[in-house]
Order: C-alpha cells, then sequence, then structure tokens
C-alpha cells in the first residue's frame, strides 16, 4: 500500500470517528470534509501525470523524435503518425469523397456504386487509423535509407 493510501485511509478513519462522536448532523459537512481531501489527492497525482507527460514530449522534442503514448512504447496502431497527419489523411479522404460520390452515384447505377465508393473511403480510413499502412512507412524510411547508405 502506498503511503499516501494510508494516510487517505487514515483520513476516512478519523472522518468516520468524528461523526459518530459529532453524530449525524455533521455528516453532510464532514463528507465534503473528505471529498475535498480526496479530490485534492486527485489533482495533485494529475498534475504530476501531466508534468511528467509535459517532460517526456519536451524531451523527445529536443532529442528529434517522436514521443509514444502512454504505455506504449513504440508499438499499436498509429505510432509514429502524428495528428496533423491523421487529420490531414481524413480531411483529404472527405475532401475527395465528394466528387467520387457524384462520379460514383452517376455513372456507376446509382445507389450501389455510391454505397461501394463509401464502403472503399471507410475501409482506407479504417485500415489508416489502424496503422495498417506502416508496413509501406517501413519500406519508405528503408528506401531512404538505402539511397544514403549507397
Amino acid at each position: 500500500m502506498d503511503s499516501r493510501d494510508a494516510d487517505l485511509k487514515r483520513e476516512l478513519d478519523a472522518t468516520l470517528q468524528t461523526r459518530k462522536e459529532l453524530g449525524a448532523e455533521y455528516e453532510t459537512e464532514l463528507v465534503d470534509s473528505f471529498m475535498e481531501k480526496v479530490e485534492q489527492r486527485f489533482n495533485d497525482t494529475a498534475d504530476r501525470q501531466v508534468r511528467r507527460q509535459l517532460a517526456e514530449q519536451q524531451m523527445a522534442a529536443a532529442r528529434g523524435t517522436r514521443p509514444h503514448g502512454p504505455g506504449r512504447p513504440g508499438q499499436g496502431p498509429g505510432v509514429g503518425i502524428g495528428f496533423g497527419e491523421r487529420f490531414a489523411f481524413v480531411a483529404t479522404s472527405l475532401v475527395l469523397a465528394i466528387p467520387l460520390s457524384a462520379i460514383a452515384a452517376v455513372n456507376a447505377g446509382g445507389l450501389p456504386g455510391l454505397v461501394v465508393t463509401w464502403v472503399g473511403i471507410v475501409a482506407v480510413n479504417a485500415v489508416h487509423a489502424s496503422g495498417g499502412f506502416a508496413w509501406l512507412r517501413r519500406l519508405r524510411r528503408e528506401k531512404s535509407t538505402s539511397e544514403w547508405g549507397e
């Protein structure tokens, strides 16, 4: 058990003991006081975590690398893909969806062509969001390093 948890347990025990001594008429104030302490503990913990993540991001920026997500260093979908790249990909696909939808509706038989087009758009975005294009990024990275090595 963490010492902070032990402190909080002692606070709870003291609050319950005080409630026994003072009676039910002070229960609301005692509960409010205890909840303020819990909230302060939560805020302190959250502040520490935010400061730690900010420090990790600053260190990664100083090194010229990208920080990894919490609990997933170098693993998982979308690693190495920044928010800007994801946003640009989705925005581009939605902008291109307008003329593709019009072409599909007019030339590909109306509703069935439109449905096929949108299934394709959704599938491409889903694959991108899941990190399915990691092989392409890896291929590009290998190609660029092999060009420098020659």
